[in-house]
Formats: structure tokens, C-alpha cells, sequence
């Protein structure tokens, strides 16, 4: 059956469940991978940059796949697109432990290990929206304090597991817990909301149905029963309608801006521990770092979820997204001056957290902009902003370390970067304002009116710009035909 709206809990809570695990399994790993740079390093013996590479395809590719996540979701099934995601990727860890050069490992590690969390992360991510409304910034804090909570429990665990097993065990390990995305799949219940039906209900508007099938139709899912009456056309329809939302201003600045913000932040998950050992941290400080990091991420994750769903901050969700994202710039702005472990515990505190408190509130902000049916297509464009600036950072960061010898300037790069993405959003809602301030005056004395009359059963609205004249007409003759 389908439901009028989220029912805001019951089963969403799995659905909760299940994308915390995805965000453990996918975003979490992709983040110990800094842990085994210097061991990648070492043993093939090359330099940052082409080393660096290996993380830039995972994050790339996960991005870069994210619509195609999206669109097996729409079309075929969450579930089957998470298990089949955790396939590949546990598939591509398993085959980089046995890695004989860094080529090998950008195909392994880089693009299949990539492909597969693609294929989890995004409709994971939005199903969780499908489930909730009115508690979603919350639902959402607790489904991505995976990424964190999954950083602070691995980066230990997998420094130990190198130590123990070398970083071939490691990788092998890792490709068997990965494996956990096929159980996360499975909890994936599909839902039918009603507001899912919005593209059918143009459809039937606009006379695309013939009128014979219009009661089948009424009774069936959004897409589905299209692609089987007319295989061709209605796919094509219903994709289009899909990605309308990239025609809309709102969207095409927060897609700018994430393009900026994705460039920033991806670099410190890399580099951290690198940087870390260079000015005298040991190994296991350096991992503990990251530990850090995971464990606040989880912190800024749940208390910035539940905060913007208070009814003082609800209707601020986008600044406090805004907020988050300068506060991180600027952390990495001070970061080249903390050259010893206690000062770079406070920064893995103030980093962390508002790296969590931003990823919570990138599904909230698309939702917000783009509306819930349309957020799986949306936020799978969204994640694949994010691939080009994840492929490109880490190298231009490692290349600048070659370079000038110094991690100073990669690090400043990254901060101006998220500065500026925030600047960019905070200056685009303030000209949003101001236009909607000063419209009463660019209109004059035309005024935007809607009157509605009845005939009989059926009610007809209509929004026009009407002076006093064509009102006065309008009422005349709504009175005579009611008195026939």
C-alpha cells in the first residue's frame, strides 16, 4: 500500500541502521586508506604524488558512479544495487592484497573497490530520506556518524592488522568485512509514498496515457508500469523528470560550491597522518589522530542533526550547512603551524567536528532545495560533483609537497577552497533575499491574485494578474451561473 507520507519511524529505523553500516563500510574505508600511504610508499618506492593517486580513484570513482547507484535504485532495486555494490567492492579489495605495482592497485583498490561503494552509498543515503520528514536531520546525524564512528574503530584496528599481517593481510581482511554491504542491502525495504506519483500524474494530465490505461496506472508505482506500456518513450520521460532539478538556480550554486568544498577537504584525509610522521609524531599517535578525527565526526554528525531539527534552527539548515563548511576551511588554514602531537589533537577535534556537522547536512540541503522524490537522482549528482575535485586534490596537494618540500601550501589551498565554497552559498541566499525584499517594487501596483469558484462537484483554480476591471466581470458572471 501506499503511504500518504515517511511514517518517521518504525522500519525507517532499520533503514537507519542499515546506511550506518553503509557509511561504515564505504566512507570509512575509504578513509584508512591513508593509513596504508606510507606502506605503499615504501614498498613500491615512489613519490607522494603518484602515490596519492590511489585514493584520489577510490573517492573519484565512488563519486563518479554515484548516479549510475542512483539510477539502479530507481529503476531495478535498492536492495540489488547495495548487495551487487558490496560484491565488487570486497572483489576489488581482496584482489589489491595480492597488488605487484601501483598500476594494479589503481585498477583494484582505485576503480572496482570505487564502482562498488558507488553502487551503496547514494541510495542508501536516500532512503533514509524517503523514510523520515520531520525527524530527518537527526535520522540523517545518526546514518552518516558511520563514516566517523567507523574511523575511529578501523584506524586503529587496521595500523595493528598491518603491523601483524602487512598491508596484503590488511587489504585481505578489510575485503571480508566489506562484505557486510550485502546485509545492509537486505534491509533496505522499498517504500510507496504518494508524492513518489507526481511525474504519473503529469503524465495523466497531459494526455500521455491513453485514456483505457489511466486507471491501471493510478494503481501502480511511478515508473515501473511506463516502461513496460511503452518501453521507449515513457523511460525517457521519466528520466528527464528525474534531472529537471538541474535546471534550478538553488541547485546550480550548491552544485558550485560543492565542486570547491570537495576539493578542500578531501587532501586532509590523506595527507594527515603523512604530515603527522614528518614533523616527529610515532605511527600509532599518527593513526590515534585519525581515531580522533572518526570519534568527534561522530559527535558533529548526531548533535548537528538533532540541533537543525529544533524548530529555532529548522528554518537555518542551509547557514548552519554554510558554517560548517568555513569553520573546516579554516582549520586547515592553521594547520601548517601545529607541528607536535597536542596540537594536533585540537585540530582533529575542530576538524571532525564540523566535518561530520557538513555531511549530515548535505542529503538535508538537496532535500531542501530540490524536494524528497526527486533526492535520490539529486543527491547521486551531488556525490558525482564531488569526483573530478577528489581525483584531482590529493595529487596537486602531493605535488605541491614535491615541490616546494613543505605541506604548508596544499594545506592553505584546501582551506581558501572550502572558505570560498562557503562565501559563495552565503552571498547566493543574501542576493536571494534582497531580490525577494525589493519584488513588491519591481511589480507596481499588478498584483498576483488567485480566485477560485465552483461548478457544481468540481473545483478550478486560477492565478493570473487581474486588474479591478476583469475582478468585477469575474464575480458578475460567477453569480449569474450559480443562480441558473
Amino acid at each position: 500500500a501506499r503511504q500518504a507520507g515517511p511514517p518517521d519511524g518504525g522500519w525507517g529505523w532499520m533503514i537507519v541502521a542499515g546506511c550506518f553500516l553503509v557509511t561504515i563500510c564505504t566512507r570509512a574505508v575509504t578513509r584508512c586508506i591513508s593509513i596504508f600511504f606510507v606502506e605503499f610508499q615504501a614498498y613500491f618506492g615512489q613519490d607522494y604524488a603518484r602515490t596519492a593517486w590511489i585514493h584520489s580513484i577510490v573517492d573519484c570513482a565512488t563519486m563518479l558512479c554515484a548516479p549510475l547507484g542512483s539510477l539502479i535504485s530507481n529503476h531495478v532495486s535498492c536492495q540489488v544495487g547495495i548487495m551487487l555494490g558490496g560484491l565488487l567492492a570486497s572483489t576489488g579489495l581482496i584482489l589489491s592484497s595480492f597488488a605487484t605495482s601501483l598500476e594494479h592497485l589503481y585498477l583494484s583498490l582505485g576503480v572496482l573497490t570505487g564502482l562498488g561503494f558507488a553502487l551503496c552509498y547514494s541510495p542508501a543515503i536516500a532512503m533514509v530520506g524517503k523514510y523520515f520528514n520531520k525527524r530527518k536531520a537527526l535520522a540523517y546525524g545518526i546514518a552518516m556518524s558511520g563514516s566517523g564512528i567507523g574511523t575511529f574503530i578501523l584506524a586503529p584496528v587496521v595500523q595493528l592488522l598491518i603491523e601483524q599481517f602487512s598491508w596484503r593481510g590488511a587489504l585481505l581482511i578489510l575485503g571480508g568485512f566489506v562484505l557486510n554491504l550485502c546485509v545492509c542491502g537486505a534491509l533496505m525495504r522499498p517504500i510507496s509514498l504518494k508524492e513518489d506519483c507526481k511525474t504519473a500524474l503529469e503524465l495523466l494530465e497531459q494526455n500521455y496515457v491513453p485514456e483505457t490505461e489511466k486507471q491501471d496506472l493510478k494503481r501502480m508505482s511511478i515508473c515501473s508500469p511506463l516502461i513496460k506500456l511503452w518501453p521507449h518513450e515513457c523511460f525517457c520521460y521519466c528520466s528527464w523528470k528525474e534531472y529537471d532539478f538541474l535546471l534550478m538556480p538553488g541547485f546550480m550554486v550548491l552544485a558550485v560550491s560543492i565542486l570547491f568544498m570537495a576539493y578542500g577537504c578531501s587532501p586532509l584525509f590523506v595527507y594527515l597522518v603523512p604530515y603527522a610522521l614528518s614533523v616527529g609524531v610515532s605511527h600509532h599517535q599518527a593513526a590515534f589522530l585519525m581515531s580522533i578525527l572518526g570519534v568527534i565526526d561522530i559527535i558533529g554528525n548526531v548533535t548537528f542533526g538533532w540541533l537543525t531539527d529544533r524548530r529555532c534552527l529548522k528554518k537555518h539548515r542551509y547557514f548552519c550547512y554554510l558554517f560548517a563548511v568555513g569553520m573546516d576551511g579554516l582549520s586547515c588554514l592553521f594547520l601548517p603551524v601545529l607541528q607536535s602531537f597536542p596540537l594536533l589533537v585540537p585540530f582533529s577535534f575542530t576538524f571532525g567536528y564540523f566535518d561530520g556537522a557538513y555531511v549530515t547536512l548535505i542529503p538535508v540541503v538537496t532535500a531542501d532545495v530540490v524536494g524528497t522524490p526527486l533526492l535520490s537522482s539529486a543527491l547521486g549528482v551531488v556525490y558525482f560533483l564531488h569526483a573530478i575535485p577528489y581525483l584531482v586534490s590529493p595529487p596537486v596537494a602531493g605535488w605541491l609537497v614535491d615541490t616546494t618540500g613543505s605541506y604548508t601550501a596544499s594545506f592553505l589551498l584546501c582551506g581558501f577552497s572550502m572558505i570560498f565554497s562557503s562565501a559563495l552559498l552565503c552571498f547566493a541566499r543574501l542576493a536571494k533575499k534582497i531580490k525577494r525584499t525589493h519584488l513588491p517594487s519591481l511589480t507596481g501596483n499588478t498584483a498576483l491574485k488567485q480566485h477560485i469558484w465552483t461548478n457544481g462537484a468540481i473545483a478550478y483554480s486560477v492565478t493570473a494578474e487581474l486588474d479591478q476591471r476583469d475582478v468585477e466581470f469575474l464575480a458578475v458572471d460567477t453569480n449569474s451561473f450559480s443562480n441558473r
